[in-house]
């Protein structure tokens, strides 16, 4: 299924009314989380969650359109168990950009293990009839088939020593793994912006990176994003479609712990000029 019928799936799913909730608290939750997912599941990812919320703890925490945070019960500590993937993928992003192919082929196995997990979570925090939990289940399941498809073609990229298409599929795993945590309410902060670009109306010369028609950025290129509602946000390349689409797959830099994915034009991402700090994962030591 394209991404495009997907999101259309998805949208006519979430359109049916939710009168059906038991109570307001419940129905105030589930409407942010089919704000969120309609917004995720878009075909260029280009809307953000905010970086100016709070920096409070708010992990395993899901915004109530009403005020405060509401927590999903019977989830216990699976949110720290999933978020321990992202860590697990920084981890993989950093042996597959030094192409340490034999500490590649091992995290296939790491990933499945994670399996229970992402099921029980799925179950627990959206366990109703109520048809906006039917439909959320449904999008965290579809994300995580998604990404152990994704995870099985690494596995065939890496047995092949093939790193465009090792590159491709850590890039899908990743895009996969960033909507489920969108979904499913785990991520630490959430953003109420719309887009960046008004903060760089009116200024000369606001970023400085190369010409990406002259220079285009390559996978393991540090970028920042030039157009459209990130603009201004740095990451770095871990992939290109080679579709023909001339997108490409950013991860963006580290904020409370996370790391979002966009998947924009090429020519929105900018090379950075100047010396540069090394993208963070290269900072993780092996254990």
């Amino acid at each position: 299924m394209s991404t495009f019928a997907y999101d259309q799936k998805m949208s006519k799913l979430f359109s049916i009314s939710d009168s059906n909730d038991k109570s307001s608290r419940n129905s105030n939750r589930r409407g942010v989380l089919t704000t969120s997912l309609a917004t995720i599941l878009s075909t260029s990812g280009l809307v953000s969650f905010s970086r100016e919320s709070s920096a409070a703890d708010t992990s395993g925490y899901i915004p109530d359109m009403a005020g405060g945070l509401k927590k999903p019960k019977g989830v216990g500590g699976l949110t720290k168990k999933i978020r321990k993937v992202g860590d697990i993928m920084d981890e993989l992003q950093r042996d597959l950009m030094q192409e340490r192919w034999d500490l590649v082929e091992k995290y296939p196995d790491q990933f499945r293990s994670f399996v229970p997990v992402f099921t029980t979570y799925t179950d627990s925090a959206f366990p109703s009839e109520a048809t906006t939990d039917g439909g959320l289940r449904v999008a965290l399941r579809y994300e995580v088939g998604r990404f152990f498809a994704s995870v099985e073609r690494l596995k065939q990229a890496t047995s092949r020593r093939a790193l465009d298409e090792a590159y491709l599929a850590y890039s899908d795993m990743a895009l996969h793994f960033d909507r489920y945590l969108h979904v499913g309410g785990l991520y630490t902060y959430y953003d109420a912006n719309v887009s960046n670009e008004a903060f760089f109306k009116g200024v000369v010369a606001p970023l400085v990176h190369s010409d990406p028609k002259v220079d285009p950025a390559l996978v393991r290129d540090l970028v920042v994003i030039t157009k459209g509602p990130d603009m201004g946000k740095t990451g770095i390349v871990i992939g290109l479609y080679p579709d023909g689409s001339g997108n490409c797959v950013i991860k963006l830099d580290r904020y409370m712990g996370l790391r979002e994915i966009r998947v924009l034009p090429r020519s929105w991402a900018g090379k950075r000029l100047g010396e540069q700090d090394p993208d963070d994962v290269f900072l993780i030591a092996r254990k």
